[in-house]
């Protein structure tokens, strides 16, 4: 049988994390939350949380030297997964309540507030997952938890960048008053607007997905 890929949930004061460590451990990880660069930088798998404002998380993480993990781990190719804030925080700057904050800069782009007429978006809702998604195999059509008031509402690679120069990343889809970014998976780093983790089944499978791939 194989061994348990290893995880770890960044613990640097933002998220969830206690029911994101239950879920990863349900879906067959073996789960360690913790703010040590070491572990983290050796994990198989290393998942970033976040609830609360962009300029919060960014302050959390930049004090546990969560920035520099993560960007070395990418840059070894080392698998990430974003999750509600922990994905926002991967592009290049978050617009809230007049505050701009600079991100991890890992894609182009900015996270600012949804135009819709009930914010926060908070609920169940589908998602448009593109052709050969590996995080929604099996549920491309099933329903995820959201609950934000922000979100990417481009993703400005697939305007500029050249398909036939490099694999541009496979970008899902949702809608609260106009499209917004769902997910994302680009090499070794994947995100999540929404949180899998208070999704049901059909989170659960997202993780096993992810944690699979680390194997």
């Amino acid at each position: 049988m194989p061994s348990q890929p290893r995880v770890v949930v960044l613990d640097y004061g933002f998220g969830n994390v206690r029911s994101a460590v239950r879920a990863l451990e349900r879906v067959g990880a073996d789960v360690a939350l913790t703010a040590d660069p070491h572990a983290a930088a050796e994990a198989d798998g290393l998942v970033v949380p976040g609830v609360g404002a962009f300029a919060a998380v960014m302050a959390g993480l930049r004090e546990v030297r969560g920035d520099q993990i993560v960007d070395r781990r990418l840059a070894g190719g080392r698998p990430v997964l974003g999750i509600c804030v922990g994905m926002q925080v991967m592009f290049d700057a978050g617009d809230e309540h007049g505050v701009h904050t600079e991100g991890l800069g890992e894609w182009p782009g900015l996270v600012d507030r949804l135009e819709a007429d009930v914010v926060p978006h908070m609920g169940w809702a589908t998602v448009e997952p593109p052709e050969g998604s590996t995080l929604f195999a099996g549920v491309e059509d099933e329903r995820f938890y959201f609950v934000h008031s922000y979100a990417a509402r481009s993703f400005p690679l697939h305007e500029t960048g050249d398909p036939d120069r490099f694999a541009l990343p496979r970008v899902t889809w949702a809608d609260h008053g106009g499209r917004f970014v769902a997910a994302v998976e680009n090499g070794p780093l994947a995100a999540t607007q929404f949180h899998p983790e208070k999704s049901g089944d059909a989170g659960a499978q997202l993780l096993t997905n992810w944690v699979d791939a680390l194997r």
